[in-house]
This record gives structure tokens, C-alpha cells and sequence, in this order.
């Protein structure tokens, strides 16, 4: 957590009390490469905490979500999480053929937001957004033509 410590801070200057068992999910999202999803959480803290429990988890990733410590993007049915980029609004597509994910610059929804306001009087929260569809390796196999059987 050492690279981290700034997060710490954060969460201390919020008054968050840095139980171990939040420290342990903490890291645990923090070692883990890209999004990683509850149960895979929950499996590998338990190997070094086995007294942590599934409700734990979700409640502290919950409080690390309002904290924008983590981002939160749902692949499929689930929802998985990954550490937040420092001082960024994070956007996602998702491809719902592979399940890839990639990032989106803020730049894109700028035009949406802007439209929202003027066309609806809305103001979209657009600091954690997901698009899904389909990926251009997932299209460009949907449009392969199909081989004859032999």
C-alpha cells in the first residue's frame, strides 16, 4: 500500500476509520490487475483474512465507491471494481460478446452532457459511466461470412 498512501490520506481526512478488514480489500483491489469482480475479491482477501465475511466486502466497497477511491462497472451480470484513477472520471465500454472492457475519454461525453442540459434542463452525473456493444475483434467476426460444411 506504500504507492498508495496518498488513498490513505484521503480516507483518513474523511474520517473513515482504516479497519483491517478495509486495508485487506483495499489492497486486494489494488493487486489485482484491471476490474475484478466481488467474489474474486471476497476469494482472495479470505485467503489472508478467513474470518472476513461477503457482507464486509460489499459494504466497504460501497464506501469506496461514494469515496471515488474505487470505480464500479458491471460486465455481464456482475459487478467488478478496480482502483480509481487520481483526480479522473473514469468511463468504460464493455463489449457484451467478450466481455472486454476499454476505456472512454471524458471528451466523448462532453457533447452529451452539454446536450442533456440544453435540450432537457438535466444534468447527468457522468463521473462513472459504462457503454456497451459490441467491440471492433467481436463485429469483425460477426461479419465473417460462414463456411460451408463439408
Amino acid at each position: 500500500m506504500a504507492h498508495h498512501e496518498h488513498i490513505l490520506d484521503d480516507l483518513r481526512t474523511a474520517g473513515v476509520r482504516l479497519t483491517p478488514q478495509r486495508l485487506l480489500v483495499l489492497q486486494t483491489i489494488a493487486d489485482s490487475p484491471g476490474h475484478v469482480s466481488v467474489e474474486a475479491l471476497y476469494q482472495k482477501a479470505k485467503r489472508a483474512y478467513p474470518y472476513l465475511d461477503i457482507a464486509t466486502v460489499y459494504r466497504t466497497l460501497q464506501l469506496f465507491k461514494r469515496l471515488n477511491v474505487v470505480t464500479e462497472v458491471g460486465l455481464g451480470d456482475r459487478l467488478h471494481y478496480e482502483m480509481a484513477p487520481a483526480g479522473a472520471h473514469h468511463h468504460h465500454m464493455v463489449c457484451e460478446q467478450c466481455g472486454g472492457t476499454f476505456d472512454l475519454s471524458p471528451e466523448y461525453l462532453e457533447e452529451f452532457r452539454t446536450r442533456l442540459r440544453q435540450t432537457f434542463d438535466f444534468t447527468p452525473n457522468l463521473d462513472h459511466f459504462t457503454v456497451t456493444g459490441t467491440c471492433a475483434a467481436c463485429s469483425t467476426v460477426a461479419r465473417r461470412p460462414k463456411r460451408a460444411a463439408s
